[in-house]
């Protein structure tokens, strides 16, 4: 009997696996296809990123360096109102590679990791849960004493053992364009009912435009439109579900449920990666698999860590739907050089951050950085860093 059965190899089941290994237990990771494909979720992360993959992952997975970003209420042409660092505010990385590359440590940590082991039901009982999974075409049980789902926004083990759905679910769409771009700023288009459209220069690896929004809110015909705007000749087109907003319990008896699975998402980006291996480290830390009891422990620990983040975040996803003309007010009021982490909405409310606004509102000329130069914000249209 295994200690854990991991349902899903992508960030967070990766993540929860090496960590459970490393402590000791006996780990069964499967993955219903190929570890990384299909690609459904975006490569731009904080660069907190790097504390969760081993020391040397870096070169191989760093695509491009982010210093913030350019929020526009129309098109590519309309006003863009900058909010930046001096430093980098996030990476762009290879996503695919990501997910191979935790895989890859969960392995090394001593985690049994299975592709190509689609599961196909589940049943606890009062010792243990058994798994049921299809592999080329023969079943296959197994048997742990816990099982956790990380296993996406549609969670087999989430619809299995009856625990709730998130909140809401987006729909999100991304494409990509083969040539090369190394601005360093993305564009926030702030054009989509209650959310936004995005474009990343992912280096060398091209660019990526992206959409989400609810579902049956023309998501196709809006993201065309965005590919139109930019005139971009896009290839390989993904989409997928984004879940909104964690449900009140996300354990059951003998399961427990990590990352998009849990709704451990932000709200206000539809971003998962970091929160789903924060929820991940701290499953590793609080579960004992001999004693289901502390199921309980796992769910006060991840709230714990998200669940202010989470809050604030639906705070700011609230602005995306306000009147162009208070959005207008706004963003010329804020933007320029800012204090804030991007995973963590309550920086919105940190000392640095009030630095940051308070000395832009000192050094109010239009043609003025925060910092006094005469040139215009980095990567702004006149620039000398990101695209215009």
């Amino acid at each position: 009997m295994y200690d854990f059965v991991v349902v899903g190899v992508g960030p967070a089941g990766a993540r929860f696996a090496r960590r459970a290994a490393e402590s000791g237990y006996d780990v069964l990771a499967l993955e219903k296809g190929t570890v990384g494909t299909p690609l459904a979720c975006s490569g731009h992360v904080s660069t907190d990123i790097w504390d969760y993959v081993p020391g040397d992952a870096k070169a191989a997975l760093l695509q491009n360096r982010v210093y913030g970003a350019n929020f526009r209420l129309g098109g590519p042409d309309s006003r863009a109102y900058p909010f930046y660092k001096s430093e980098e505010v996030s990476n762009v990385i290879d996503r695919v590679e990501l997910d191979r590359i935790l895989a890859d440590a969960a392995r090394a940590a001593g985690a049994d990791v299975r592709e190509g082991h689609t599961v196909t039901g589940l049943e606890e009982h009062a010792d243990g849960v058994t798994v049921t999974a299809s592999t080329e075409g023969e079943t296959r049980t197994f048997e742990a004493r816990l099982v956790a789902g990380c296993d996406g926004p549609v969670s087999r083990v989430r619809r299995e053992v009856g625990l709730p759905d998130s909140d809401e679910r987006l729909h999100g769409v991304l494409a990509f364009a083969d040539d090369a771009d190394h601005g360093d700023f993305v564009d926030v288009h702030l054009t989509v009912p209650r959310f936004f459209a995005w474009r990343i220069p992912r280096g060398e690896a091209g660019v990526e435009y992206g959409l989400a929004a609810p579902p049956g809110t023309d998501v196709t015909e809006r993201f065309d439109r965005l590919l139109d705007d930019y005139g971009a000749d896009t290839g390989r087109v993904c989409s997928g579900a984004i879940p909104i907003g964690p449900p009140d319990t996300v354990t059951s008896d003998r399961a427990f449920l990590i990352g998009d699975a849990a709704a451990q998402t932000k709200p206000f980006t539809g971003g998962g990666i970091l929160y789903g291996m924060t929820a991940a480290d701290r499953a590793a830390e609080t579960i004992d698999p001999t004693r289901p009891s502390t199921l309980s422990d796992y769910e006060r620990a991840w709230r714990d860590d998200l669940s202010r983040e989470i809050r604030l975040g639906h705070m700011i996803r609230r602005a995306y739907s306000l009147p162009a003309p208070i959005q207008r007010l706004g963003l010329r009021a804020l933007d320029g050089e800012i204090g804030v982490h991007m995973d963590r909405p309550s920086s919105f409310l940190s000392i640095e951050h009030l630095r940051a606004l308070v000395s832009g509102w000192v050094d109010s000329d239009d043609a003025k950085r925060p910092d006094g130069r005469d040139d215009a914000p980095p990567g702004s249209a006149d620039g000398d860093r990101g695209q215009s």
